[in-house]
């Protein structure tokens, strides 16, 4: 099988590669920030994203399994996707502070030729401690919040930021895994035998 991840993201590649199935990754032709989707459901939002960036690829690479993802924090009736400069990303740290916050993966697969098609999310609540402005500070200098939703990598130096989390770890991560190996083998694109 031919599968291709429709993702630049470092963190989903290491992820896919533990589950041991051949793949190439293709960074996807969209403009994010110009897919305008229902705001009040979050897991709509990120579901058309992953649909977006995997239809992107399966029109050129056809008889190829594509994967498209998209991953968003959720705060208090907000989507906080990538943070614009580190102000903003500094102020959704801040926001998550003391506070649970939901975090939503979207999943879309496709594989153009065998008109397979399938499309899930996952969702895992995150809960924080109360952060001191001065380790927000030091995060935001010492590691890249600009290209994580909600401006933290669980698997990082923010994993202290964590009280609790409830649900998938790897979905906080930007992938879920086990739900995404699950359905492949129940839509035939992965042996389990």
């Amino acid at each position: 099988m031919n599968f291709i991840l429709a993702s630049k993201s470092p963190r989903r590649k290491k992820l896919l590669k533990k589950i041991n199935i051949s793949f190439k990754t293709i960074s996807p032709l969209i403009k994010e920030k110009e897919i305008i989707t229902n705001y009040v459901s979050p897991h709509k939002y990120c579901i058309k994203l992953a649909e977006e960036k995997c239809k992107s690829i399966s029109k050129v690479y056809k008889n190829s399994i594509v994967i498209g993802c998209d991953t968003i924090v959720y705060h208090n009736n907000t989507i906080y996707n990538k943070p614009v400069n580190k102000l903003d990303a500094f102020n959704q740290l801040c926001s998550l502070s003391n506070n649970t916050h939901i975090v939503y993966t979207g999943v879309s697969v496709s594989w153009k030729e065998k008109k397979i098609k399938f499309s899930f999310y996952d969702k895992t609540y995150v809960t924080f401690n109360k952060l001191s402005k001065t380790n927000i500070e030091y995060y935001i200098k010492e590691y890249n919040p600009m290209d994580k939703s909600g401006s933290y990598g669980i698997q990082d130096w923010s994993s202290v930021f964590v009280k609790k989390i409830n649900g998938c770890y790897n979905n906080v991560i930007g992938f879920p895994l086990s739900k995404f190996y699950k359905l492949c083998i129940e839509n035939g694109l992965i042996n389990n035998e």
